[in-house]
């Protein structure tokens, strides 16, 4: 019985194996296939520069609680075992015989001790009344959503990066099919010559041209591929991925979205003054700054404090008495050295460089929208034009191989055509790798890259 149940396990394991790697293939392959919306949230969850962001926020978080715990009260406890001498002319008095009215130490003093003391006690300090340190708690907490709000505008900069890095890695795998595309005509083209030439109606310099333009092809595919290869790895930089992934263009550039329904002007214009990530970063800095001016202001209000402090002190363990002190302090700054005021200077100063900063930012905005919408309708413009033609450079590739099959005219037309045809297919990709960057440029302006599908 035994042997056949290890042989069951024996069994079951390599199949549970085998599920378990096929299920994360499965997920990986998931993973790795992209598509322009994905790449754009994936980058704002894992780049690089969020990390540092979110850092950024945990130490925000952290100056809060130091804050705010100076609004507590401080409680520490303390054993002290200790030997001391005295010179009794440091009294500044002196104790006198009661029955002769002679001094009891000599004048000029004498050493008492060594005197073991030992002490026990806790301590206690409460502030009651610190409006100051009330302000600054509270700036720590604008300081917080402004760290929060950086991140959200850093999420937004790292998904437009990888949006437009997507974009040319779509152009680029577009780039490599076009040229891949042309290889076969080219290659037809020597298929035609060769047979022209062995049945006697071709000539030999028909295919020396066709041979070098298909080598000439074969070079375009070689820098297209590399091309391609750099882009995705600058894709994968760009969404946070490992450099040894399987990265897979779920998008085609052809496939990308050409009509979407664009915003108003009105409505982009009032995006990019408010709702963009960065406007809302600097005006969350501008709040955080002023609200560590007005602690500045209310450090000079009066603070009330209490303190209690009691324990046990004796010369050892067998004799200990009680003491205790307890009091409350009212203490006011009257003058520091004019710190206080310089350092409400330069935090206004900081203020406004940020609300110039902004200004400039919410101008920056209008002409990034104008100059989106103006690219996206001139690239429209431009696709529709590229693509007519490429229909005609098709065409008339289409009628110079007629012309020679039919042995009318050498190959040359049809090179030419070739080359018309290669620069028609390479422009209509820019065209629309144009109209994209043009897209997610307006996207970005009006901060809403993340929301691309």
């Amino acid at each position: 019985m035994m042997p056949l149940l290890r042989y069951s396990r024996a069994l079951h394991l390599p199949v549970a194996l085998t599920l378990m790697l096929a299920v994360g293939s499965s997920q990986s392959d998931a993973q790795t296939r992209l598509s322009l919306g994905d790449a754009a949230r994936l980058a704002a969850k894992q780049n690089g520069a969020i990390d540092v962001a979110r850092a950024k926020v945990a130490q925000a978080d952290a100056r809060v609680t130091q804050r705010r715990g100076a609004l507590f009260p401080d409680l520490a406890a303390a054993v002290q075992q200790s030997e001391r001498t005295l010179n009794s002319a440091t009294f500044g008095f002196s104790f006198n015989n009661p029955a002769t009215g002679r001094p009891l130490l000599r004048p000029d003093g004498e050493l008492l001790g060594p005197v073991p003391t030992l002490d026990l006690r806790y301590r206690v300090q409460a502030p009651l009344i610190d409006l100051g340190k009330y302000q600054s708690w509270r700036a720590s907490q604008a300081t917080v959503g402004a760290a929060t709000a950086e991140l959200d505008a850093q999420a937004e900069g790292a998904a437009a990066n990888a949006a437009a890095t997507y974009v040319r890695a779509a152009r680029a795998e577009a780039q490599l099919s076009a040229r891949r595309a042309d290889s076969t005509l080219a290659a037809d083209l020597v298929r035609i010559a060769r047979d022209q030439l062995q049945a006697g109606v071709g000539i030999a310099l028909d295919v020396t041209r066709a041979e070098s333009q298909l080598a000439n092809v074969r070079a375009q595919i070689i820098q297209a591929r590399n091309e391609r290869d750099r882009t995705l790895l600058e894709l994968k930089r760009a969404t946070g991925m490992a450099s040894d992934a399987v990265v897979e263009l779920s998008d085609s550039l052809a496939a990308l979205p050409f009509e979407p329904t664009l915003p108003s002007e009105r409505d982009a214009m009032t995006a990019a003054m408010d709702a963009r990530p960065d406007v809302r970063a600097l005006r969350a800095q501008e709040n955080a700054q002023q609200q560590a001016a007005k602690a500045i202001r209310w450090e000079r209000t009066p603070q009330l404090s209490a303190l209690v402090e009691q324990g046990v002190i004796g010369r050892n363990y067998e004799r200990m008495l009680p003491t205790y002190t307890w009091g409350v302090q009212l203490s006011v700054g009257i003058f520091d050295g004019f710190r206080r005021e310089s350092r409400l200077e330069e935090q206004l100063a900081v203020a406004r460089e940020t609300d110039a900063r902004l200004r400039e930012l919410r101008a920056q905005g209008t002409l990034e929208v104008r100059t989106a919408l103006l690219d996206i309708a001139s690239a429209t413009e431009q696709v529709d034009a590229v693509r007519e033609r490429q229909r005609l450079a098709e065409q008339e590739v289409s009628q110079a191989q007629e012309r020679f099959r039919a042995g009318v005219a050498g190959n040359a037309d049809v090179i030419t055509a070739l080359l018309s045809l290669n620069q028609a297919r390479t422009l209509r990709n820019d065209a629309l790798a144009t109209y994209q960057s043009a897209r997610i440029a307006l996207a970005r302006a009006m901060g809403r890259v993340r929301s691309i599908p």
